[in-house]
């Protein structure tokens, strides 16, 4: 299709995420019951008539016969609509004001509150097509310009009829009234307008929809704020990860769907194959396989502190970075340590468990204090460290573990062998990563060079614990009592039965993987992440990155961002600037950062370039993943 003629752009839920008489509503009348039942009536009218479901000209009449608006309360209202603007919309402002002359608002509401509106997007006053409100000399209501053809039913198509605008006309709108226009064969083209609001007897009746003004530009092949329509890209879920991360990739303008557990392989594979951006927990397994049927993924998000849940090796090799939150959880995984110490020492597993039974043993036996006693922490990372704070705090001495060396918090002193470690320790608390190496890090040597008496706790990874010599350890005694809160082998979902060989053992406390599941992390977690996931997707960015270089991009302004990762190998970069320097590129910033193994370049240029030059850099040898951004 040539170049659109005349767009036409409906206002209400449209160019504005919002109906203008409701807005207005919200401000003339009063905060009591009355004023509320007035406004909730005012939206029912509004959907029946923007739906089909009544007279247009009715439900217009019967809304204002409700309102009382004043003159002086307009400014009000048009500043609620203005903050009510369709981010689309905002966003492509440049093309909205380079191409005004061809661009007409169509609407039924008002001229008054339209005109500010879009004259702040670069469009003109004498393009509004809308009714009129009418006032007395005081500022006072006296209704509208009912002889308008927009203030009656079929008023968009008499009108448009009597304008004949010069053809190809593109129309865009969300209501009943814009479907009778394109069903009167008055527009060539007619998108069903669902950023803010879906009407299904609109889009049922409708060839085409769009989520957002870069579809409808898209579409026609044009070019605006983005290469791509960020509604058309899909963001997946999975595992109840927190609704700020939805509220987020929503709110940044991409399409989210939601699982609320983990999908097995075959399941993903399915799944991914229109999928962008997978976010995660710890419990779905990301293989080779899976990675290599999503040819549309281009990010993944663990949503959790680890990432040996995700192969990233292949995620790397086919240009997918994977970002995770290695620090959001930590507090929470701390004070659940911290608890299960203070009850593992006090023996409380058994109690509770006699107290089950209708027990009643209120004999001491061997609970002790924390304070006073030594604690012993194998990995001194974010969250060793932290604890080994928390517990100095309740009085402990601190000893710990690690391969790396880590400078010690406070009095924590580290030990330079893990049985020297654990045979000075009174609680000893694991927090080691999941590699392969960790399996059955904790062995029968090793409980049998623990103090006799003492606890165990894992809250790290369910392999590091070799459960049959747990199991030895607790049954003669040599261990006081153990905590797990992570196991080899975790149910896909709540609710799923967990089976466990040491689940009745008395001297154990078992906890269902909630080291770091409070509220406070998981918000955290899933704000940070999904941040991270939009500005690589917006910007280019990969701070936080665990499998690629990590570069932290400013934004780009008035430019065309190319971005390109690629294995690290000799003349890369020198074949993407030949190809730049062969189709007349003008390069305003160029920044680069590799590892063994990638290669990572960004390259704003100005917007005036070739089409075949991103054929060129996409096919330069060794190009692992090549995506451009507006």
């Amino acid at each position: 299709m040539p170049v659109p003629q005349t767009f036409l752009l409906d206002f209400d839920s449209t160019l504005v995420g919002a109906e203008s008489l409701e807005v207005m509503a919200e401000v003339c009348l009063p905060n009591d019951d009355a004023g509320g039942a007035k406004r909730r009536r005012i939206a029912e009218l509004t959907a029946a008539g923007m739906e089909g479901r009544m007279d247009f000209g009715d439900a217009l009449r019967a809304r204002m016969s409700l309102l009382d608006i004043r003159r002086d309360q307009l400014p009000d209202v048009v500043a609620r609509l203005m903050a009510a603007v369709s981010p689309s919309f905002r966003a492509n402002r440049a093309f909205l004001k380079e191409h005004a002359a061809r661009i007409h608002v169509l609407s039924s509401g008002f001229v008054e509150l339209i005109v500010p509106v879009i004259e702040s997007l670069g469009l003109r006053a004498e393009n509004v097509h809308a009714n009129r409100l009418l006032f007395d000399e005081d500022g006072r209501s006296l209704g509208y310009d009912e002889h308008n053809p927009l203030a009656s039913a079929g008023g968009k198509v008499a009108l448009l009829r009597s304008l004949g605008f010069p053809a190809p006309r593109v129309l865009v709108g969300d209501g009943w009234s814009d479907w009778e226009v394109a069903n009167a064969g008055l527009v060539e083209r007619f998108y069903a307008y669902t950023e803010h609001v879906r009407r299904e007897s609109v889009l049922a009746r409708s060839e085409r929809q769009a989520a957002s003004f870069d579809e409808v530009l898209h579409d026609l092949g044009l070019r605006g704020i983005h290469s791509y329509p960020k509604s058309k890209l899909k963001v997946l879920l999975l595992e109840n990860i927190h609704p700020c991360a939805v509220e987020a990739f929503t709110r940044a303008g991409y399409t989210v769907e939601t699982e609320a557990g983990a999908l097995d392989e075959e399941q993903l594979a399915a799944r991914l194959a229109d999928i962008a951006v997978l976010g995660i927990r710890s419990k779905t397994r990301l293989t080779g396989k899976v990675l290599g049927q999503a040819r549309r993924l281009v990010a993944i998000g663990a949503f959790c502190i680890g990432t040996n849940q995700i192969d990233l090796a292949a995620a790397r090799s086919r240009g997918i970075a994977v970002f995770n939150a290695p620090y959001s959880n930590t507090r929470s995984v701390v004070e659940l340590a911290l608890a299960e110490i203070i009850l593992l020492l006090r023996g409380l597993p058994e109690k509770l468990r006699q107290m089950d039974r209708g027990i009643w043993d209120k004999s001491v036996g061997p609970a002790r204090e924390v304070r006073g006693k030594t604690l012993g922490i194998v990995g001194y990372g974010n969250i060793g460290m932290q604890l080994s704070v928390l517990a100095e705090a309740a009085g402990m001495r601190v000893l710990y573990f690690d391969l790396a060396e880590r400078l010690a918090l406070g009095t924590a002193r580290r030990v330079p062998g893990l049985h020297e470690l654990l045979s000075a320790c009174d609680a000893v608390s694991l927090h080691v990563d999941g590699r392969a190496e960790n399996r059955n890090l904790f062995g029968a040597a090793e409980f049998a060079a623990m103090r006799k008496g003492s606890v165990l706790l894992n809250l790290s990874r369910g392999h590091v614990v070799d459960l049959d010599a747990l199991e030895e350890a607790l049954d003669s005694g040599h261990l006081r009592g153990a905590a797990l809160d992570v196991f080899p082998e975790e149910p896909a979902r709540n609710g799923d039965p967990f089976r466990h060989p040491l689940r009745e053992n008395p001297r154990l406390l078992l906890t269902p993987h909630i080291g770091g599941s409070t509220l406070e992390a998981q918000e955290d977690i899933g704000r940070y992440v999904a941040q991270r996931l939009i500005d690589y997707l917006d910007t280019g960015s990969t701070e936080g990155a665990v499998n690629v270089p990590a570069l932290r991009l400013p934004p780009q302004e008035r430019a065309h961002r190319l971005v390109h990762l690629h294995l690290n190998q000799p003349g890369v970069l020198a074949r993407i600037n030949e190809a730049l320097s062969a189709h007349g590129a003008n390069i305003l910033g160029q920044y680069l950062k590799t590892d063994g193994d990638v290669g990572y370049v960004i390259t704003d240029v100005d917007r005036d370039y070739s089409p075949a030059l991103l054929d060129a850099i996409k096919a330069v040898p060794h190009t692992l993943r090549f995506r451009v951004l507006y």
